[in-house]
């Protein structure tokens, strides 16, 4: 799998493609997406139409003006009161269109704003939903830069379409056809004149709209790299301080830096041509005008206002295939982004509940795995990922566990070890449901935790994770999770249960500090103890343990979480995945995992007597301190 800067993968491609200016599968799709708006769409569309209408009709009402009111009068064909007579209803009315003109304008982008911003906001919410709900295989092989961007940048892009390309083209359309009419209808020699133009110019913005296409796609993939070049150095500053790779670093963004200013300037270059030359393709059409039709008024064939109406209407008939280039863009991004959007939402998760969901009313907390087989590569090709990347396991799959077999009887607590790779963490993510075994089953109190519904299985289990996810908030609603139904009675008994409240206290504002997003302001060891205490806090029957955090830890933290993870497995079913062999000495039973097998079982010092795998792990960690 070829990696661009930031490690995207195979997704880093999707950004690459460009796709269609206009694909009417896509664009019916999208369009599904303003039917609950299609009375505010059609109210939308009569403003448009009205716009265009209120557009054209005053060069019409100058013609009026000039014809019937101020030539007459300068010509000594009516009294001077006569002309003013005629020309202030004009005026007036002129005035009129005007205002109207600037309140349908109004109106319509008020209108198309409100209707593009609540069609995406609904789809904003429906892709964060669809997120929320896919399985972990898919969150393994997605970068969660990309994720972000289909909901911001792809969706913005959307809007964008929706507010401005496609309005703005029916708007577009209105006006040139009725444009034309006008034209027509005021003197078809000079109409003809100005469509002259229009070969020449649709040859100008086709040749123009093909650079653009090549510079718009080469900008959009620079700018995917600096983001996911970004992306990877911040996040990994650290590490890039630590080894003095800052100048290195430096150079590698200037370099894609340097490449996106020139993919810009490439666009810059092509937009200063392209305005210019239609710019004078208007110019020379008006002066056209001005001499044909000057010779047609000299032959006595046209008036004066006409030739007036036509240089006012002429602006305007240019100027929607001049915004050819623009809407185009707007077009091909929006396409682009449907794309990915709809791959996005397209994608299933793997991870369902049955359609007749058993229930558990009360869990002993009784665990069995009979017989698992469980492989991740074979997790993501059922993820039916869009690189394609799954669907190249090939052979035999590369199990992870194999036929795993053991039994946990409810309230017993078991620690299970093995050497790195051995299949550890596997064992929590199958028990959680995070992914499903290929073969064999795991069952809760007897129950094939396939056949549960997810929420009714998680809510019976807690897990502590090695690196405990803090959100940004205060340190209460870390431990109750927004969970309106844990008071703050049971939050702080919660955290005095498990030695948090000792380190919360001593906080600036207590149980209200601010933390920042990861925990930042956090040691490794308060962090496991806000862990600790928002998994008391939800009261589950099963705890899951990964005990790995205590490695990094002062002597004190480290007593105060030895205590409260004793605290945690008392009365419950306890799954401790164990790195480090002296925090599971006294659980009532050890099991060791050799290359996804099982292949001891029992207490710690009946496995230290059998001198086998874990021996030789005790053996491993604790000669150097022995020595």
């Amino acid at each position: 799998m070829a990696h661009g800067h930031g490690g995207g993968g195979g997704f880093f491609h999707e950004d690459e493609i460009l796709g269609k200016a206009y694909d009417e599968r896509l664009m019916r799709w999208l369009l599904s997406w303003l039917r609950p708006y299609r009375m505010q769409v059609a109210v939308a569309f009569v403003i448009i139409l009205l716009l265009s209408i209120a557009e054209i009709t005053p060069p019409v009402i100058a013609k009026f003006i000039i014809d019937q009111s101020i030539t007459p009068a300068v010509s000594g064909q009516i009294p001077p009161d006569a002309g003013l007579a005629r020309l202030l209803p004009l005026g007036l009315l002129y005035l009129i269109v005007l205002l109207a003109s600037s309140g349908l304008r109004y109106s319509q982008t008020v209108l198309t704003t409100w209707i593009g911003q609540r069609a995406m906001y609904d789809l904003r919410v429906r892709l964060f939903s669809h997120l929320q709900y896919l399985s972990l295989s898919f969150f393994d092989r997605n970068p969660v830069g990309r994720l972000m961007t289909r909901i911001t940048n792809d969706v913005d892009a959307l809007t964008e379409m929706v507010t401005q390309g496609v309005v703005a083209i029916f708007g577009d359309i209105f006006l040139l056809i009725g444009v034309s009419i006008v034209l027509l209808l005021l003197d078809w020699r000079l109409a003809l004149v100005t469509f002259v133009s229009i070969p020449l110019l649709l040859f100008v913005t086709s040749y123009m709209r093909r650079i653009m296409r090549e510079s718009f796609r080469a900008i959009r993939i620079r700018l995917a790299r600096i983001n996911a070049y970004l992306n990877e150095n911040i996040s990994g500053m650290s590490v890039v301080q630590l080894f003095t790779r800052e100048g290195r670093a430096f150079a590698e963004f200037d370099d894609l830096n340097r490449d996106y200013l020139g993919a810009n300037r490439d666009a810059v270059r092509a937009m200063s041509v392209i305005f210019p030359v239609v710019a004078l393709i208007r110019a020379s059409t008006i002066a056209t005008i001005f001499l044909v039709g000057g010779t047609l008024i000299l032959g006595g064939t046209l008036t004066l206002g006409t030739v007036v109406a036509f240089w006012q209407l002429v602006d305007q008939f240019f100027r929607p295939i001049q915004d050819i280039s623009e809407r185009y863009n707007i077009m091909q991004a929006a396409m682009a982004s449907s794309e990915r959007i709809k791959r996005l939402l397209d994608t299933p998760a793997t991870i369902v509940d049955p359609d007749r969901a058993r229930e558990l009313r009360a869990v002993r907390g009784e665990i069995s795995f009979d017989h698992v087989w469980f492989a991740y590569d074979l997790a993501a090709r059922e993820a039916q990922l869009p690189t394609g990347e799954a669907q190249g396991v090939k052979g035999e799959p590369e199990w992870v566990l194999k036929d795993v077999s053991f039994k946990i009887a409810p309230g017993e607590s078991v620690a299970i070890v093995g050497a790195t790779g051995a299949g550890k963490t596997s064992i929590i993510s199958l028990m959680s449901r995070f992914y499903d075994v290929q073969r064999g089953r795991i069952l809760l109190d007897g129950v094939d935790i396939r056949e549960l519904r997810q929420r009714d299985l998680r809510r019976h289990i807690g897990v502590v994770l090695q690196d405990p996810f803090i959100f940004a908030g205060t340190v209460a609603s870390n431990i109750r999770l927004n969970d309106e139904s844990i008071d703050d009675a049971r939050m702080r008994q919660a955290a005095s249960f498990v030695n948090a409240d000792k380190f919360v206290e001593r906080l600036p504002n207590g149980y209200d500090t601010v933390v920042t997003e990861r925990g930042s302001t956090l040691s490794v060891g308060q962090k496991q103890l806000l862990a600790f205490a928002r998994a008391i806090a939800f009261n589950p029957e099963i705890m899951l343990v990964l005990d790995e955090a205590t490695s990094s830890v002062d002597t004190e933290t480290e007593h105060l979480i030895q205590d409260a993870l004793e605290k945690l497995m008392r009365g419950r079913t306890s799954i401790i995945i164990a790195h480090r062999l002296s925090t599971i000495q006294n659980v009532d039973r050890i099991i060791v995992l050799h290359k996804g097998r099982v292949v001891e079982e029992g207490t710690h010092r009946e496995l230290l007597d059998t001198r086998g795998v874990y021996y030789r792990l005790y053996e491993l960690q604790y000669r150097p301190v022995s020595a």
